[in-house]
């Protein structure tokens, strides 16, 4: 008999849903900030997430990538991304981008085959682009609108579309399909790590450039996920409409420059379109 024991992320997204609904009726929070409204529920979520990340994740994720041969990590990667380019494939076909969806689906195909499981990545050798597409972007696409930012406990930033579409990216991915479930929980565990370890020094930056690094966190997560919506190509009215919202921010930066890549919690913080 099948267990009816769940995986860890079915339910952490059912709890980001939750604490959504929760933080957006019962109007818990206020800013001046028309971008974060719910900014005072979102600082709390992003210390408890801080917290977490601190004493667990990052100590973790830090022996991880010390210990695990590069190879090995290397294709922990690769595994876990061509599950993802399935997704990619499905949402660039929604999308109405029929070459980058085929491109994804030869790609899922090669990986899968030649590349012993997608443990290697011979489509990225072969010239095949990698996308990373969710359905919080196919919304965007669509033109459905982002919403207030929102940083959900464990899960990390988000906004309300995209948070509206979690359940979708969920049923999405060929991982939650996985038996027995205890293969399924070590492999989600085991790819969280992977994708931790990946940003440990892009959070390190973080937390060497910002005051305050909520606003600097919430702010280049909104600008990145604009650019993935409109794969980099922002049209100058919305560019122009998010200057008008944006107020004047305290974050203060060392000289340089920076990329405003997020920490990322767990689990997951959304992937970044990237050709390997």
């Amino acid at each position: 008999m099948k267990s009816k024991k769940m995986s860890t992320l079915p339910r952490l997204s059912g709890l980001a849903l939750a604490v959504a609904a929760c933080a957006v009726l019962s109007g818990c929070a206020t800013s001046a900030n028309p971008q974060d409204p719910l900014e005072k529920f979102n600082r709390a979520s992003f210390a408890f997430n801080d917290a977490v990340d601190r004493t667990v994740l990052k100590p973790v994720a830090t022996g991880y990538k010390n210990v695990t041969p590069g190879f090995v990590q290397t294709g922990v990667g690769n595994f876990f991304g061509n599950l993802s380019d399935a997704w990619s494939a499905v949402n660039n076909l929604l999308q109405g981008k029929g070459e980058a969806g085929m491109t994804d689906v030869t790609r899922v195909a090669l990986n899968s085959t030649f590349g012993i499981l997608g443990l290697l990545d011979i489509a990225s050798e072969a010239g095949l682009q990698k996308h990373n597409e969710d359905f919080g972007q196919t919304l965007g696409y669509w033109g459905v609108p982002s919403g207030p930012f929102l940083m959900l406990p464990l899960l990390g930033p988000s906004t309300i579309r995209d948070t509206s579409a979690l359940p979708a990216d969920r049923w999405g991915d060929p991982w939650k399909y996985k038996d027995p479930h205890n293969w399924r929980n070590i492999g989600t565990g085991i790819r969280v790590i992977d994708q931790r370890a990946s940003l440990l020094d892009a959070s390190n930056l973080l937390e060497d450039a910002a005051l305050d690094r909520y606003e600097f966190l919430r702010d280049g997560y909104l600008q990145r996920r604009q650019s993935q919506v409109y794969d980099g190509n922002v049209p100058r009215a919305a560019a122009e409409d998010d200057a008008e919202d944006a107020p004047t921010s305290n974050t203060q930066v060392v000289p340089g420059p920076v990329s405003p890549e997020p920490a990322a919690p767990a689990p997951v913080a959304a992937p970044e379109k990237t050709q390997q």
